[in-house]
C-alpha cells in the first residue's frame, strides 16, 4: 500500500519551512577592564607630559646687574635690569623683581649680567656721598658709576693747588666706589680745565679727614682695573694722608 500525501486544508495557510534561529546581538562591554586600564594609562601620560613641559618653562623674574658695580655702591635706578631665569630650588637666594633694592648698598662687587643675590645687599648705614671737584684732564675719560677709584691730592699749581700745601702726592681716598660723574661734556666748550664732579661713597666718620687731607690741592682720579677691591687695601675713604712738609 503506497503512502499518500495529505492535501492542504482549504483556507489554512501553508506553514513556512524551518530555518536557523537568529542570535541576539550583545552590546559592547565599555567597562571591560583592559579598556579602562588603557584609558587610564593615556590620561596619566598626558598629565605627566603637561607637568614636564610646565616645569621646563617655570622661570622667575629676578634682578641682574646692568654693569660692573663695586662693593659699597648705593644702588639706584638703572643699576639693575629684570631678567627671566629658571632657578628651581635656589630661587629664594636671589632678589625678585617684586623687591625694590634702590638705596641698598652692595656688600660685594657684582659683575655685569650677574644675578643679584640677597646676601650681597646691606643697609645704607654710616655712608655719605662725598663730591670731589676734579679737573677734566685728571679724570679718566671712561670713568663711570660703579667703578673703583683711588684719589690722589697733588701739590701742582697746574691742577689748582698751592705748592706750599701738603706733600707732593698724597693718597686721600682708597678703593672708593664711584656713585656719579657729572659736569663732563664733549662739546666745543669743554677743555682739560673743566671741573668734573666725582661723587664717591665714604664712611661718614672719614669725610672730614678726607677733606682735611686734600687741603685745597688738586685731585687726580685713578681707576682700578677691577671692581673687586683688594683684600689688603684700606676701606673706602679711610686712606691716611701722606707725610707733610
Amino acid at each position: 500500500m503506497s503512502a499518500t500525501t495529505a492535501a492542504p486544508v482549504a483556507g489554512r495557510p501553508e506553514a513556512p519551512p524551518g530555518g536557523p534561529v537568529p542570535r541576539r546581538v550583545r552590546p559592547p562591554r565599555w567597562l571591560d577592564l583592559r579598556l579602562v586600564l588603557g584609558v587610564l594609562l593615556v590620561l596619566a601620560s598626558v598629565l605627566l607630559g603637561a607637568r614636564v613641559v610646565t616645569a621646563a618653562d617655570a622661570t622667575v623674574p629676578v634682578w641682574s646687574a646692568s654693569g660692573d658695580l663695586a662693593a659699597g655702591t648705593v644702588l639706584g635706578e638703572g643699576d639693575l635690569v629684570a631678567v627671566q631665569v629658571r632657578l628651581d630650588d635656589v630661587a629664594g637666594q636671589y632678589l625678585a623683581t617684586s623687591t625694590q633694592p634702590e638705596g641698598r648698598v652692595l656688600g660685594r662687587a657684582v659683575r655685569a649680567g650677574e644675578l643679584l643675590p640677597r646676601s650681597a645687599l646691606e643697609e645704607a648705614t654710616g655712608l655719605v656721598q662725598l663730591a670731589l671737584p676734579v679737573q677734566a684732564g685728571y679724570v679718566p675719560p671712561s670713568l663711570a658709576r660703579g667703578q673703583v677709584v683711588d684719589v690722589y691730592a697733588v701739590a701742582d699749581p697746574a691742577v689748582g693747588a698751592s705748592a706750599q700745601t701738603g706733600g707732593d702726592v698724597d693718597l686721600v681716598v682708597s678703593a672708593a666706589p664711584v656713585q656719579a660723574v657729572t659736569g663732563r661734556g664733549d662739546g666745543v666748550l669743554s677743555s682739560s680745565t673743566t671741573t668734573v664732579q666725582v661723587v664717591v661713597a665714604v664712611a661718614a666718620e672719614d669725610a672730614a679727614g678726607v677733606l682735611g687731607a686734600i687741603g685745597g690741592r688738586g685731585l687726580v682720579v685713578v681707576v682700578r682695573d677691577s671692581v673687586d677691591a683688594d683684600e689688603d687695601v684700606t676701606p673706602a675713604g679711610t686712606a691716611p694722608a701722606g707725610p707733610t712738609g
